[in-house]
């Protein structure tokens, strides 16, 4: 990710390769960088290699809810740069970063944390995030080392109630799922909602 990147990943769960360039198009518009494709998407791997072909060279462009070696295998493939799973597999993340990409493993333990992190994860997802909490999340970023890049995911809103609390306690940024895109939204809902967050963000780190 570039220096000045925002830490946003769009995920873009329902996408399909007949929209997900448009849909990408308006994102990098509003400023992100991030984008991933879960693999329970419709053809999720066409879209992918879609999006490596369009913007791999400057952005992260992956897939998430990559579960398993064979499908981490399967997105390496594509070019892609990001890997994002909701679990801890050991050798989803040491493939990922052996072929160069960067890998945010889901976690909500410090045991699960820990582990990520001597596997060689790139950072840590938190999820659910809706579940772990602002408390639980302040006592787990207590105990990690000061530089781990923590992304919560599930139930992030694009408010300053909603974001402003995690940044506060140390959160590095978000992964946006629904309330950034669902497969029914229009390019306008989902430019305003994109907008919505980048927003937010900054008026947390340029306060």
């Amino acid at each position: 990710m570039k220096n000045n990147a925002l830490p946003l990943i769009a995920i873009l769960r329902g996408v399909t390769p007949e929209n997900i360039l448009a849909v990408a198009e308006v994102l990098v518009e509003e400023g992100f960088s991030s984008i991933e494709v879960p693999l329970n998407s419709p053809d999720a791997l066409t879209s992918i290699s879609m999006l490596v072909n369009a913007y791999s060279s400057k952005y992260l462009i992956g897939a998430g809810t990559v579960t398993t070696p064979k499908l981490a295998e399967a997105v390496i493939a594509t070019g892609a740069n990001l890997v994002v799973t909701p679990n801890l597999n050991k050798e989803v993340v040491s493939m990922s970063v052996a072929a160069n990409c960067q890998c945010f493993p889901g976690v909500v333990t410090p045991t699960e944390a820990f582990a990520a992190l001597e596997y060689g994860a790139s950072g840590i997802k938190i999820f659910p995030a809706s579940v772990l909490g602002i408390e639980g999340f302040k006592a787990l970023k207590s105990v990690l080392p000061t530089d781990v890049k923590c992304y919560p995911v599930g139930g992030i809103e694009p408010s300053n109630e909603s974001m402003h609390c995690w940044l506060e306690a140390g959160a590095y940024g978000f992964g946006l799922g629904s309330a950034l895109f669902k497969s029914e939204m229009s390019l306008q809902d989902i430019r305003k909602r994109a907008r919505a967050y980048v927003q937010v963000y900054q008026s947390f780190t340029h306060s």
